[in-house]
């Protein structure tokens, strides 16, 4: 990564538990970060510095006692943005991950910790560069785009696919098998509906 890079990340969400955050603070400081953090019953908010800058990340606490790392965020250390980037991945995080350099912008759709979306866009002009999966006609985009509907879809997935995270961990506590199974199938459907969705 290129360090006059900036790199915003919006729609970000992952998911940790308690024990994986305190990981990830040992990590940071062991990389040479001053950070610091709070917590209230709600939000667990890490404070990291980078040169002159502080970067906040804010971890939801969620009924099942996991955290969600969720919002929009602009790094302009390239060593946080990479650190940031693993994290997506190793998580199976969701995330649209914008690079601005030189007038470019790189756009990348990234769900279950895969891109299944990269756009350049240079001024008024954007081109696809990688696609996964169907697309969508240009009159089908801008039917979506004109209406709420598709927001409004988008959103429902969004909450339908946390419900069926916390079921999937309740039934994996509980050893329960077939609800394990159920689950798996049920965010399998899930996903392709978001793929289809956000490509």
């Amino acid at each position: 990564m290129n360090k006059g890079c900036e790199v915003e990340y919006c729609n970000l969400e992952l998911r940790f538990s308690r024990r994986h955050i305190h990981n990830l603070i040992k990590d940071l400081i062991s990389e040479g970060y001053s950070l610091y953090w709070s917590e209230d019953e709600s939000y667990l908010v890490l404070s990291v510095r980078t040169g002159r800058k502080l970067v906040k990340l804010r971890f939801q606490q969620l009924r099942t006692g996991h955290y969600k790392l969720a919002g929009d965020y602009v790094i302009r250390d390239a060593k946080l943005a990479e650190w940031l980037e693993k994290l997506i991945g190793s998580t199976r995080g969701h995330a649209i991950v914008k690079r601005v350099k030189d007038h470019h912008i790189l756009v990348e759709n990234i769900l279950f910790g895969e891109v299944i979306r990269l756009v350049e866009v240079t001024g008024f002009k954007q081109r696809v560069i990688y696609q996964k999966g169907p697309v969508l006609s240009a009159q089908e985009m801008e039917d979506m785009y004109a209406s709420n509907e598709g927001e409004t879809r988008l959103l429902l997935l969004k909450m339908e696919v946390d419900d069926e995270l916390e079921k999937l961990f309740t039934a994996m506590t509980e050893k329960d098998t077939i609800k394990i199974e159920n689950s798996h199938k049920r965010l399998q459907t899930l996903s392709h509906q978001l793929l289809m969705m956000e490509a």
